[in-house]
C-alpha cells in the first residue's frame, strides 16, 4: 500500500488525534497500521511479526492513558513501533535502524514518548517499577505500564521485580503471551469464563456485590472473605493465576489481545483500581499478514542475512561433532535460529536445551553438566553473555570445568546499534582466569577450534561475528612457520616491512585496505590476524616474531573496548617479554575508546567508532614520520579521502 492511501493514519499527527478518533474508525486504523508495519519493515529491516501482534493492544494504551504523561516500557523495544508510529515519529520511519535513524528500540532522547532505553529482554518491570515508587515517594499520579512478552517473562528479572512490587502502586504489568503456552488451562469454559471476565458487566457486578456484602451486618466480612476464596480458587484451577496473586497483585484476563474492545475495558478497568495489576493478554505473533502468521519465527527480525554466516556453520559443524560424540550438548537462551541451532534441536532434542531469557542459568546449568561429564556448548550473543559474568568466573572458570562459550555477534551491531554491539566480551573475558579465547575469522579456522574443544579440560571460548565467510581473507593469509591458529600473516616483504598492523576478528577487512593504500605509496607493510588472544603470552610471541628487526611502526588494531581489551594485554604482554626487540619500534593500539559507538549519519559505523581504514592510515603514517627516513625521496603522506 502506498503512504497516501493511509486515510486514517495519516492524520495522527499527535495523542489528541488517537483519543479523539471515533471507536468506529479503530479497526480501520489498526489494519492501516499493519499495511505500513508490512510496507516499511520489508524495506529497512526490524522486527515485524511482534509488532503485528500488538497493533490493538498499541492503540488501546495511547487512548486509555494520558501518554507521556503516562507512561510505558516496551520490555526488549522491538515490540515499539506501533508507539513510535502514533507517538511522533511516523513521518521519519523510514530511518528506523538507519545512521542517525529512528533505534530499533526505545530510546531515551530520541523521543518524550520513550519513558525508557530498551533492548536487552526482561528489564521492563524492574524499570517501571522504579517509576511507579518515584510516583508514590513525590505524590504524583502518573502511571507506569510495562509490556512484555512471554519470552521475557522467561527471565528471572522479571521475577525478581515482581517480587518486590508493592501491591499499592499505579503500576499495570501486562502479559502479552503471543508464543508459548504460561496458562495451565485450555477448552470452551475457560474461553467462555476469560471472555465474560474482561465484560463492563463483570465488573460493575463485582463492584455492587463487593458494595452490597460489605453493608450487611455481621456476616457481610466473612461472606466477602470467603467469596473472594472461592474466585481465587476457581481462577487457579482454570488460568493458574495463583502466582500473581499470591505476590499480592491483582490479576485480570486472560483475553483475546488483538481484540480490541476487550483490551480497552481491561485497561479501563486496571486504571480504575489504582493499584498493582498484572493483566493477561493472548495476541497472534504477525496478525494481519499471512505470511508472518504461518511462520512468525521467520518474521520475527527480517533483513538480517542468517543464511550462512558463522552461526550457521556452527550449528552444522556442531551436529557433525555430536553424531560421533554422544556427549556433546548445546545450550542456548532463547535464540536457536539466531545462533544457528534449529538443525541441532531437530536432530538431537534429548541434547538440545534451549533455557529462555536465562543467560545466567544457562552457565551455571552448563557448569553441572560439564561437571557430570558433558560436552556443553553455550551459544550467546556477545552482548546478552555480558548477563552471565559472574557465573563464567565463579561456576565454571574457578571450578576450572570444560564450558564452551560461543560468542556470536562479536564485533559492531551497526543495525541494532550500542544496545547490541558486541565489542566488550574480550575485554571481560581476558581478565578471567582459566579461560581460553579465540577469534576464528573464516570458517576452517572455526572447524579447527571446535575440533580442539572436543578434548579440552578447560572452560574456553570462541568468538566470531555475523558475517559470511570471507574468501579475501582465506585466501590472503598463512600461517608463517608454525602449523597452529594462532598468527596468520600477509607480509610483501617480512623482513623489510616498515608498517605492521596487528588484528583479529571480522576489522581485518579494514586493516587490510590499510595496508593496500600503505603500499601503493610505497610502505612495505605487513598484517598479523590472531586467532589466540588467550592465554596472552601465545599471541605475544607470535607476534614477535613476525616482526622484523628494522625499525617499524606498529598498530593493533581492536573492534572492541580499548580499557582492558585484547590490544593493551597482548601489548603489555609483547612489552613484557620482548622489550629489546620493540626498542626500535613505534607502538599504537586503535580501539574504541570509552564510548558506545553511537552510529552517526553518514558515516560507516568503523568510522564513527574510529577504527576504520583511514583511522589506521592515518595513524600509520604520524607514527611513520618519528622513525628514520630509509629513502628520503619517498616520504609517506596522508589519504585524506574518506
Amino acid at each position: 500500500m502506498e503512504s497516501n492511501a493511509y486515510r486514517i493514519l495519516d492524520t495522527i499527527h499527535g495523542e489528541q488525534d488517537v483519543r479523539a478518533l471515533p471507536r468506529e474508525e479503530i479497526p480501520a486504523l489498526c489494519g492501516e497500521l499493519r499495511d505500513f508495519l508490512v510496507e516499511n519493515v520489508t524495506k529497512t529491516g526490524g522486527h515485524l511479526a511482534s509488532n503485528l501482534g500488538v497493533v490493538e493492544l498499541t492503540v488501546a494504551l495511547h487512548r486509555v492513558f494520558d501518554l507521556p504523561h503516562d507512561r510505558v516500557i516496551f520490555d526488549v523495544g522491538h515490540q515499539s513501533y506501533v508507539h513510535k508510529i502514533l507517538s511522533d515519529r511516523k513521518d521519519r520511519f523510514s530511518t528506523l535502524r538507519k545512521p542517525g535513524g529512528i533505534s530499533g528500540f526505545e530510546k531515551l532522547g530520541e523521543s518524550e514518548f520513550d519513558a525508557f532505553g530498551t533492548g536487552h529482554a526482561s528489564t521492563s518491570v524492574s524499570a517501571a517499577l522504579g517509576y511507579a515508587e518515584a510516583d508514590r515517594i513525590c505524590g504524583r499520579d502518573n502511571y507506569t505500564i510495562a509490556v512484555l512478552g512471554d519470552g521475557a517473562f522467561t527471565g528471572g528479572m522479571v521475577h525478581e521485580a515482581l517480587n518486590n512490587c508493592p501491591p499499592d502502586l499505579r503500576l499495570i504489568v501486562i502479559l502479552n503471551e503471543n508464543e508459548m503456552s504460561i496458562s495451565r488451562n485450555t477448552g470452551a469454559l475457560a474461553r467462555h469464563i476469560a471472555k465474560m471476565r474482561s465484560s463492563g458487566g463483570y465488573f460493575r457486578f463485582k463492584r455492587g456485590t463487593k458494595s452490597f456484602l460489605s453493608r450487611v451486618p455481621l456476616i457481610g466480612d466473612p461472606l466477602l472473605r470467603g467469596v473472594r476464596r472461592l474466585k481465587r480458587a476457581a481462577k487457579g484451577a482454570l488460568y493458574g493465576t495463583s502466582y500473581f496473586e499470591g505476590l499480592g497483585l491483582k490479576y485480570l484476563g486472560p483475553v483475546d489481545g488483538n481484540d480490541y474492545e476487550a483490551v480497552e475495558k481491561l485497561l479501563e478497568e486496571a486504571k480504575r483500581r489504582q493499584c498493582s495489576v498484572v493483566l493477561h493478554l493472548r495476541t497472534v505473533k504477525g496478525k494481519g499478514y499471512a505470511p508472518a502468521e504461518e511462520n512468525p519465527s521467520a518474521y520475527h527480525m527480517v533483513g538480517t542475512g542468517y543464511d550462512g554466516n558463522f552461526s550457521e556453520h556452527f550449528g552444522s559443524t556442531l551436529c557433525q561433532m555430536a553424531a560421533e560424540d554422544e556427549k556433546v550438548c548445546a545450550i542456548t537462551a532463547a535464540m536457536q535460529v539466531g545462533v544457528g541451532l534449529s538443525k541441532f534441536a531437530a536432530k538431537y532434542p534429548d541434547r538440545f536445551f534451549d533455557v529462555g531469557i536465562a543467560e545466567e542459568h544457562a552457565v551455571t546449568f552448563a557448569a553441572g553438566l560439564a561437571a557430570a561429564g558433558m560436552k556443553p556448548y553455550v551459544a550467546i550473543y556477545s552482548t546478552f553473555l555480558q548477563r552471565s559474568y559472574d557465573n563464567i568466573l565463579h561456576d565454571v572458570a574457578l571450578q576450572k570445568l570444560p564450558v564452551r562459550f560461543l560468542v556470536d555477534r562479536a564485533s559492531l551491531a551497526s543495525g541494532d546499534g550500542p544496545t547490541h554491539h558486541g565489542i566488550f566480551d574480550a575485554a571481560y573475558l581476558s581478565t578471567i582466569p582459566n579461560l581460553c579465547l579465540f577469534a576464528p575469522a573464516t570458517f576452517a579456522s572455526l572447524d579447527r577450534f571446535l575440533a580442539a574443544s572436543l578434548h579440552t579440560s578447560m572452560p574456553m571460548a570462541i568468538r566470531y561475528p555475523n558475517m559470511q565467510d570471507d574468501a579475501r581473507i582465506a585466501e590472503t593469509f598463512f600461517v608463517d612457520g608454525s602449523t597452529d591458529t594462532v598468527a596468520h600473516a600477509d607480509f610483501t616483504d617480512p623482513a623489510g616491512n616498515r608498517a605492521i598492523i596487528i588484528t583479529y576478528g571480522r576489522i581485518v577487512t579494514e586493516a587490510l585496505t590499510a595496508a593496500e593504500k600503505l603500499r601503493a605509496q610505497g610502505i612495505p607493510t605487513g598484517v598479523i590476524l590472531l586467532e589466540t588472544l588467550k592465554p596472552y603470552d601465545v599471541p605475544a610471541d607470535r607476534i614477535a616474531s613476525l616482526l622484523p628487526r628494522d625499525p617499524a611502526a606498529i598498530v593493533f588494531l581492536e573492534e572492541g573496548i580499548r580499557n582492558g581489551g585484547a590490544g593493551m594485554l597482548t601489548l603489555d604482554k609483547l612489552r613484557a617479554r620482548h622489550a629489546a626487540l620493540l626498542q626500535n619500534k613505534k607502538i599504537e593500539l586503535l580501539a574504541i575508546d570509552d564510548h558506545f559507538a553511537i552510529r552517526t549519519q553518514e558515516e560507516s559505523i568503523y568510522r564513527t567508532a574510529k577504527i576504520s581504514a583511514n583511522d589506521v592510515l592515518r595513524t600509520m603514517v604520524h607514527l611513520l614520520s618519528s622513525l628514520p627516513v630509509q629513502n628520503p625521496t619517498e616520504k609517506p603522506h596522508s589519504d585524506k579521502k574518506e
